[in-house]
């Protein structure tokens, strides 16, 4: 009888305890079920009380039936005290919901492989002291053409597929060079600086050919400036964009009749050992054709040759973003593919 009456007691102090760590109705479920439920702990005492004598159930019987009905009180209270602060804590979120702070399915934005390159290189070239320039895309002729010493006959006009608009003498650039037409009209001397920017000439589009493609014009006007000069540039910018101390590249002449004499260099193709579309089956990429600026330019933009001199360069952004992210088509850059534009 006495052990009877701890094990009650000593039920009642462990639920108790064991009720003062519920927080959730799936653990005041679990609790319920150990202590109310069939084979629950309060159950369990009444099978107890067929070894008691009469009277002995008498007192027990009552005493176990009324710590059942406790419990089973308790327990319903403390499940509408729950459901209470659960309903009170979801009317609080709501009143002070942040719109701003849940955000499903956010994508990760970033610059376009063109922008990377174009900051990159920009970047290059202010560390050699260059400045960035810019100019218009509508240009007109005598900027795009006839300062650059092509005048209207000139055969190297057939170069160059314009895009010419319904006003008289303008066009879309063919190239970015108009803007060093610009500066040294406008600018003091010495003048360095590079212009990157869109240029546009009516051809088919293939692998490595657009109507309209990123390119980088740069030049440098001072006083007994040489080819050395351009050399040094164009292998100080070239090793430091793709990270490289020796290139595959070669320097070969090349006619450009705004520049006098006129080099191409070339890189070896990236995609391939013994040539490919992209590279036009000759394992070469020509990639940076200059020269030292021709004396009739100096002349067109009031410039004296005889006292100054200088070079010009012009090179493809996009020509260059392909080699330096091994991308084959230079269409991929205005496909609006995410799958591609994702690994930049």
């Amino acid at each position: 009888m006495a052990q009877l009456k701890e094990k009650i007691d000593t039920i009642k102090k462990a639920f108790q305890e064991a009720l003062s760590k519920v927080q959730t109705l799936a653990e005041l479920d679990q609790l319920r079920t150990t202590y109310v439920g069939k084979k629950g702990l309060i159950p369990a005492l009444m099978k107890e009380l067929k070894d008691l004598s009469v009277d002995d159930k008498k007192v027990f019987g009552p005493l176990i039936n009324t710590l059942k009905a406790e419990t089973q009180t308790i327990l319903d209270d403390a499940k509408q005290t729950i459901i209470n602060k659960q309903a009170e804590s979801k009317i609080k979120k709501q009143e002070h919901f942040d719109i701003t702070a849940y955000k499903t399915n956010v994508e990760q934005g970033h610059q376009h492989p063109y922008s990377q390159i174009t900051e990159e290189i920009e970047d290059i070239f202010l560390s050699m002291g260059y400045e960035i320039l810019d100019g218009p895309e509508l240009e007109t002729d005598f900027h795009n053409f006839t300062a650059l010493n092509i005048p209207e006959d000139h055969p190297a006009r057939d170069m160059y597929d314009t895009f010419w608009t319904d006003r008289l003498n303008m066009l879309l650039r063919t190239h970015t060079s108009p803007v060093q037409i610009r500066a040294m009209k406008e600018k003091k001397l010495p003048i360095a600086a590079v212009v990157p920017g869109r240029v546009f000439r009516h051809e088919a589009t293939d692998a490595s050919h657009d109507f309209m493609f990123l390119q980088c014009e740069g030049f440098y006007i001072d006083k007994n400036v040489n080819l050395s000069h351009l050399f040094a540039t164009a292998q100080t910018f070239l090793k430091t964009l793709f990270k490289k101390e020796k290139l595959d590249i070669r320097i070969r002449p090349g006619f450009f009749p705004f520049v006098e004499p006129g080099i191409e260099i070339d890189m070896r193709c990236p995609f391939c050992q013994d040539g490919c579309s992209v590279c036009k089956k000759t394992t070469w990429m020509e990639i940076f054709p200059g020269g030292l600026i021709h004396p009739n330019v100096l002349t067109a933009c009031g410039i004296d040759p005889n006292e100054y001199s200088g070079f010009a360069f012009g090179f493809g952004l996009s020509r260059l973003a392909m080699l330096k992210y091994g991308i084959r088509d230079i269409r991929h850059f205005y496909s609006g593919k995410l799958k591609f534009l994702e690994q930049f």
